[in-house]
């Protein structure tokens, strides 16, 4: 099936003769409206002329072709494109061809003819390229050429202004590249090589008839179509032969020595390690980004759910922590941090080893940042779908950031989204940005003393149980692959750090309430040995708890930049709450547990009395729960009291909020029937210490 530009507005500048002549009777011929554009300058950049660009159009109307002529100056780029909209109504394809020489040895060459080239080829490119921007952005649609040539790539004797700019066309096609790909915009470099008035002044007339413009002008087309999909490559062409260049870099050799200076005498030693291409590897950012990985599912049940919490620290010793470890549990729930779980076999079944344009080597891969964010609590058994797209990928000099978004789904309902920041040693240096848009960025946390610390252990075999919730790194279990790494042991997951903070923050901030965690950010640092005690220091501001965690034995620091936002405790909607319950008490008696607590012994001091409640709901009981501020240091538990209160109290679900909230005198329900309470009435009174001074929502 042949290509067709029907409908398609093409831009040709240059197009007054050789090669963009060529382009625009190619375009016009297959049903594109073409601008003409051309100064009529000669070679080197003098004179003025409307005559090259008239006949061109000329000879696209007379074979029944659309085309206008235009007369301006690249550098005047937002004239250029209105006469695109003037005549046309839209700009689809800008092919940046307009040239000229001033060739002269480096030593001759003056302000003059550096600044004439730079400000044709370089700054002319820009100008035309920025004023189509926006207009290709808002359409969704559009094709850009960059006209470098071999000068540029490889250098030539008497073109260094030459070189220099049509290199630096092929700098800014590849950012353009990388920033368009998300509006559908495509960005390529072309090195020709063909007869043209350029041409004719470093070849022969022979060779200057063997290399025919039209040999340049399919290639041209194709890339410019919209079946075409390729993005920031460099093709070279010429005489019916056209080839693709990508830079290739060897595999180096890290000349820095453990408590040792870098020497000279160093990078000498090493010198012809650091030049041996052979294994070379060939780095490449543009092409990869917006690339889809393949779908992958994870099915599983309460045992996983399960199993990651015991990986993550915790413990039948903890009563606080049974509903993360057994199935049946009234609340039993799924720690939001097992939503990294699902979504890393994106990257562990070698997803990004599919990518085009990234080639990877896997053992100089680390973890370097991880975001995730939940869209309502995770459940506890099912079948999950994973999306992953590269987002970026980022040039740091010493290695490549690859940014890696996965979005999760239950069916067709989205219920979390990650963000894995993959770093990949020894695969930087390709010319890319260092810094992305799309990066969920680290904040630091305050310049104050913690609110909170936290302490826990891991064990032993901390690694070694946390693996099993599909990490299968062997650096975390295998002794000899560790010393590989550079390690005297086998590490901890950093995934496994992330959980041990998330689950300090969700204790000490959210009581424990999965349905109050939003979103986790944090950066690795420093690995940790299993056996090593964890240190989570906390600061809270608002509903984010900013946090840093260390470990305590050494005082090194391992994750940074880190927060954990949660849900405002009126933000958990009766959707949020758990399956058993649905309870907006729920979130009060939740707080009143946590207060407990921190200051149980001051609450028994001041109460002294075993409280029992009865919570309803449309008129059948919904929840009981039994609050003891008489014995030990007091203690929250969902369930009947035993015969051990000495009040207990009956209210609806909304009444008990309405009470909370201030909003119903407490003496006004009882005497309504709205608050019903047996035992010693005398004791109800003093639970205004508690509802009024830490409930209140």
């Amino acid at each position: 099936m042949s290509l067709s530009f029907e409908g398609r507005v093409a831009l040709v500048t240059g197009s007054g003769g050789g090669l963009g002549r060529e382009y625009a009777l190619a375009f016009a011929e297959r049903g594109a409206s073409v601008v003409v554009n051309d100064l009529g300058a000669d070679t080197k950049g003098g004179g003025k002329s409307s005559a090259a660009a008239d006949k061109v159009v000329e000879e696209i109307r007379a074979k029944g072709g659309k085309a206008v002529a235009n007369y301006d100056s690249v550098e005047d780029g937002e004239k250029v494109i209105q006469s695109a909209l003037d005549a046309f109504g839209r700009i689809d394809i800008v092919v940046n061809n307009a040239g000229i020489l001033r060739d002269r040895s480096f030593a001759r060459t003056s302000d003059l003819d550096w600044d004439l080239i730079h400000r044709v080829h370089l700054r002319g490119s820009f100008s035309v390229t920025r004023a189509a921007w926006n207009h290709m952005k808002n359409q969704a649609f559009g094709r850009i050429i960059m006209t470098t040539s071999a000068a540029g790539i490889y250098g030539n004797f008497g073109q260094a202004n030459y070189s220099a700019a049509k290199l630096g066309l092929l700098g800014l096609a590849n950012t353009l590249a990388i920033e368009g790909l998300r509006y559908n915009i495509r960005c390529n470099t072309i090195a020709p090589v063909a007869g043209s008035r350029l041409t004719e002044t470093v070849m022969t007339p022979e060779l200057v008839a063997s290399l025919k413009p039209e040999y340049i002008a399919p290639m041209v087309l194709w890339l410019c179509h919209e079946q075409c999909q390729e993005n920031g490559a460099l093709f070279e062409a010429g005489a019916g032969w056209i080839g693709k260049l990508r830079w290739e870099r060897s595999q180096g050799s890290i000349v820095r020595q453990k408590n040792q200076p870098m020497t000279p005498e160093a990078v000498r030693d090493q010198w012809d390690k650091i030049c041996d291409f052979t294994d070379a590897t060939k780095p490449k950012s543009a092409e990869a980004v917006g690339q889809k990985l393949p779908p992958s599912t994870f099915t599983f049940t309460p045992a996983q759910c399960i199993l990651y919490a015991l990986g993550v620290g915790m413990s039948t010793k903890d009563p606080d922590h049974l509903r993360f470890l057994y199935e049946g549990h009234e609340d039993f729930s799924c720690l939001p941090t097992f939503g990294v779980i699902p979504s890393q076999a994106a990257m562990m079944d070698g997803g990004l080893s599919s990518i085009p344009g990234l080639n990877i080597d896997f053992t100089q891969v680390l973890h370097g940042e991880q975001y995730l964010e939940l869209y309502k609590p995770l459940p506890t058994s099912g079948t999950l779908t994973s999306e992953a797209t590269v987002a970026d990928v980022l040039d740091k000099g010493s290695g490549a950031v690859i940014l890696l978004d996965v979005k999760t789904f239950s069916g067709d309902q989205l219920i979390c989204f990650n963000q894995f920041s993959v770093f990949v040693v020894g695969a930087g240096g390709f010319g890319g940005r260092r810094t992305s848009d799309n990066a969920k960025a680290a904040v630091p946390p305050p310049k104050r003393a913690p609110d909170v610390v936290a302490i826990d252990s891991t064990t032993r075999d901390q690694a070694a149980l946390y693996r099993l919730s599909g990490d299968w790194n062997p650096l975390h279990i295998d002794p000899s692959f560790a010393a590989m790494g550079g390690f005297k042991a086998p590490i901890l997951h950093g995934l496994c750090s992330f959980g041990f903070a998330a689950r300090h923050v969700l204790k000490h901030f959210a009581a424990n309430d999965p349905s109050r965690f939003k979103a986790i950010k944090v950066r690795f640092v420093k690995p940790v040995m299993p056996g090593q005690s964890l240190q989570t220091e906390m600061w809270k501001e608002g509903n984010r708890i900013h946090l840093q965690c260390k470990v305590k034995e050494t005082d090194a620091v391992v994750l940074a930049g880190a927060y954990v936002d949660l849900h405002g405790a009126s933000e958990a909607s009766l959707g949020n709450l758990t399956q058993h319950g649905a309870l907006q008490s729920e979130l009060v008696f939740a707080e009143i547990g946590r207060r407990i607590k921190d200051s149980g012994s001051e609450l028994v001091r001041k109460v002294n009395a075993v409280f029992a409640w009865e919570i309803t709901k449309d008129s059948r009981s919904a929840a009981e729960w039994t609050m003891d501020l008489k014995n030990g240091s007091g203690s929250l538990h969902r369930g009947p009291a035993g015969g051990k209160a000495d009040v207990t109290i009956t209210v609806s679900d909304e009444d008990f909020m309405e009470v909370v909230q201030g909003r119903l005198n407490p003496q006004k329900a009882f005497f309504s029937g709205k608050l019903k309470v047996r035992g010693n009435i005398m004791l109800s009174q003093k639970l205004e210490v508690i509802l009024k001074d830490h409930a209140k929502l």
